[in-house]
């Protein structure tokens, strides 16, 4: 079965998955080595790591990324895909690319086109839902492989109400959404939405919020965590150089980083490059 179609089966047998944050290959692998199922490519984090903005980035850099973290692991990539990059017209390339590229499910959302660089600060404008249906439809029609799991999102929730957004995702799924991403903001959405959503449901959260069963208890299938894994490394790093700066030395364990970094060949998957090199060149060269 392809990654898509585990995918797709993991989240219609009362399982919830959880998704690390991977914007390289490196950490895809390390996600797999650990036993994760999945692996997401956010839209945000991605932005960040450019130093733009998610709003700034280009179908080629989602793309290419994406096709770097496919190639060197073999679980599941989820990709953040923002608005499409467009209308539907847009809409339709981008699903060709991110399939082409090897994405085993594609994030759309209903926010306006250009996407604004303010929705990180919680600021967002979203389109008519007929308009995000028409994405939909032709986003399913994009795609070549059915088990491509597409996964709508809407912030209704947060921008007209609880209400508004159920309907919306109804609307979704009948266009051809396979899965639906919800961001609750009170305890009760969390345990409501499930009930009144007829479709796998996703989010955003932290992954030590709850475990994958009492994610699934809630009726949750897929659980994205586009935060932990930038914000550690980031604070690991500038704590690491300002403590440098500051004192003269970074405060690491020189031993264990050299230890780290030796590891580190292995960790991306190296052997097998050494073995067609001892086959093909002299010894000692």
């Amino acid at each position: 079965m392809s990654d898509r179609g585990q995918l797709r089966e993991a989240t219609q047998r009362g399982r919830c998955i959880l998704a690390p944050l991977a914007l390289d290959a490196l950490a895809a692998r390390t996600c797999e080595e650990l036993g994760f199922e999945a692996v997401y490519v956010s839209g945000g984090a991605l932005g960040f790591q450019y130093g733009v903005s998610e709003a700034l980035l280009t179908l080629t850099e989602v793309a290419d990324t994406t096709r770097r973290v496919v190639q060197r692991c073999s679980i599941p990539v989820i990709v953040d895909a923002g608005v499409g990059f467009g209308d539907a017209v847009h809409m339709s390339r981008t699903i060709r690319e991110l399939e082409s590229a090897g994405a085993a499910a594609i994030e759309i959302e209903d926010q306006v086109a250009p996407k604004r660089v303010s929705h990180h600060r919680g600021v967002e404008h979203l389109v008519p839902a007929e308009e995000m249906v028409a994405k939909i439809e032709i986003a399913a029609q994009a795609r070549s492989d059915p088990d491509l799991v597409l996964i709508a999102r809407t912030g209704a929730i947060r921008n007209e109400s609880i209400e508004a957004a159920v309907g919306r995702t109804s609307r979704y799924v009948d266009a051809g959404a396979d899965m639906i991403l919800l961001l609750p903001t009170s305890v009760e959405e969390w345990q409501r939405l499930p009930e009144l959503v007829d479709a796998p449901l996703v989010t955003f959260a932290l992954l030590d919020q709850r475990s994958p069963n009492e994610w699934a208890e809630l009726g949750w299938s897929l659980i994205l965590d586009p935060i932990t894994a930038q914000v550690l490394a980031h604070t690991a790093v500038r704590d690491a150089y300002r403590h440098l700066r500051e004192h003269g030395a970074s405060g690491a364990d020189g031993a264990a980083v050299w230890a780290e970094y030796r590891d580190l060949a292995r960790a991306a998957g190296l052997e097998p490059l050494y073995d067609i090199e001892r086959m093909t060149t002299e010894p000692g060269t």
